[in-house]
């Protein structure tokens, strides 16, 4: 089994800006969600036999040690750079507002975001599917029984969709919520639902 999670709510969610690769701690709500989605895992998995894989940006890795806590996973956190955020270039920081003023051209947003989620300087979606897969493989032929992965907004999309067949446009068009993980198993995927504290 593989669980995906992304972190928990960061103060740059709540002013809605964009993260890319800039830092930007949990709130308490953020923590909240991390330690409800431990809980979650902790009904489903087996303490000894799981592994949890992380991002290496902080708001990942706190959630990661949160739920490793909350579900006692033994092992240590499998820290992966692939599973880092879509790099957002000089927009990272930025609201969409500014980001529609630095750049006239109309952004593609996804309505359930409201917000773009590339830049035209930042990493491009192919290069993002191409590590994500990169990732996905690794994670997938890790020996133990579950496999926990905590990343971020578009990168948990991208990490699921070659697990269902999308394409990179239909990868960004997925859901990604910080009240919910989803389980890859047996080519599906199930959304567990854990309420946002």
């Amino acid at each position: 089994m593989i669980y995906v999670v992304r972190h928990g709510q960061t103060e740059f969610n709540l002013e809605r800006r964009h993260h890319g690769h800039i830092e930007s701690p949990l709130t308490e709500r953020g923590r909240e969600q991390a330690r409800l989605a431990g809980g979650v895992l902790a009904a489903l998995i087996d303490p000894k036999d799981s592994v949890i894989f992380s991002s290496p940006l902080g708001r990942a890795l706190c959630t990661a040690h949160i739920i490793a806590d909350m579900a006692r996973v033994e092992r240590p956190i499998v820290v992966d750079s692939d599973l880092i955020e879509i790099g957002m270039g000089t927009a990272e920081g930025m609201t969409q507002a500014e980001m529609e003023r630095r750049w006239p051209v109309p952004q593609a947003v996804v309505e359930s975001e409201a917000m773009s989620l590339c830049s035209p300087d930042g990493e491009q979606p192919q290069a993002l599917g191409k590590r994500l897969t990169r990732a996905l493989r690794q994670i997938a032929d890790h020996p133990a029984t579950s496999r926990i992965v905590v990343s971020h907004g578009v990168a948990g999309r991208f990490i699921r969709a070659p697990y269902l067949g999308l394409t990179n446009a239909e990868a960004l068009l997925l859901e990604a919520p910080q009240d919910a993980l989803f389980c890859l198993n047996g080519g599906e995927v199930t959304r567990i639902f854990y309420g946002s504290g």
